[in-house]
């Protein structure tokens, strides 16, 4: 056997051969690894602020007065119905109509629930109330943080559920009607919409599948401080913690706690986990307005911000993925 030594330049020709023959592999590995990057992009969900502010936009003209009995009021619901034909399509659009006897007399209200299924047994729900103020008809109040926003944001959130189906806990998404008192705010003159539905769904089962029930309300708020709930599920309060944590948006949250008479409070009353997601400061407090911009005409669409719906956009998916992730 003859034996034959390789020297330098028969191992530069050698690592330029393996060179050439590796170079293609990594290219090609590069690129599959971009493309499932980019599949995986494309595959997540991804809330719109702008979408959500625009929905908001249109909503104040086509019903910028929603007080019930109103001309307005009916248009916000064809509003909020139009924008779920596909899901009215196959059966998930849910129309609860039913008749509150209130200081004004008798009104008829309705509750509209959207369903996306998923796949695990238990449903996770969102609300938000769609009308105004009834004492305050006869102002320009518009309710552009305080009702109309979080209707967007709902509307925008179902089109992120529409796109990428709820792959855990069925989504609910309600719109309901009547929180707002038709007189004077009490326990028996307020959140007629929600006290309806707690009692309807104890009566029909559905109660006891909620795995928690997220009250959207006043979160467009330009300079947006979403308030730690003291009436809410501790477990969720905690949790809406980690979500800002996770999405960057910890400096949005907690600044203040309150204690809110909300439409949570119906199913809180009746065991559901609830939590209430809410900025109740909203505007300078002065003398003539201490709540500040709240039930005012100050109430209008220059006092919210796409920003701000983004991040109350992203941490309401972000809770719908922790609350899934719970054993």
């Amino acid at each position: 056997m003859t034996l034959y030594s390789i020297g330098p330049r028969t191992r530069r020709i050698t690592q330029s051969k393996h060179l050439r023959l590796f170079l293609p592999l990594l290219v090609f590995l590069l690129l599959a690894t971009n493309t499932q990057a980019q599949h995986t992009a494309a595959a997540a969900p991804h809330f719109n602020g702008q979408t959500a502010y625009n929905l908001t936009a249109q909503l104040l003209q086509v019903a910028p007065k929603r007080f019930n009995g109103s001309p307005g009021h009916l248009k916000a619901e064809e509003f909020i119905k139009q924008h779920f034909a596909a899901e009215a399509a196959k059966g998930n659009l849910e129309t609860d109509t039913f008749t509150a006897s209130t200081p004004a007399g008798f009104q008829t209200m309705h509750n509209y629930i959207v369903k996306y299924p998923g796949k695990k047994d238990g449903i996770i729900v969102l609300a938000s109330h769609y009308e105004t103020n009834y004492p305050l008809r006869d102002i320009e109040f518009y309710g552009a943080n305080d009702g109309a926003a979080t209707t967007a944001l709902l509307i925008e959130i179902g089109n992120v559920l529409r796109a990428h189906p709820p792959e855990g806990y069925s989504v609910w998404l309600v719109f309901d009607d009547g929180e707002e008192a038709v007189k004077a705010w009490g326990p028996s003159d307020s959140l007629y919409g929600t006290r309806h539905l707690a009692a309807k769904w104890a009566n029909d089962g559905t109660l006891g599948k909620i795995k928690a029930f997220l009250v959207a309300d006043m979160i467009a708020d330009k300079d947006l401080n979403i308030d730690r709930s003291e009436n809410s599920a501790p477990w969720l309060v905690e949790m809406l913690k980690i979500a800002a944590k996770n999405t960057g948006h910890s400096a949005n949250i907690y600044k203040y706690r309150e204690a809110e008479e909300d439409d949570h409070l119906p199913f809180a009353q009746r065991g559901v986990p609830v939590l209430d997601i809410i900025d109740a400061h909203y505007g300078p407090s002065t003398d003539a307005t201490p709540d500040g911009y709240h039930h005012t005409a100050q109430d209008t669409l220059d006092k919210i911000s796409a920003k701000s719906l983004q991040i109350s956009g992203d941490l309401l998916l972000e809770m719908i993925r922790l609350i899934n992730q719970r054993p």
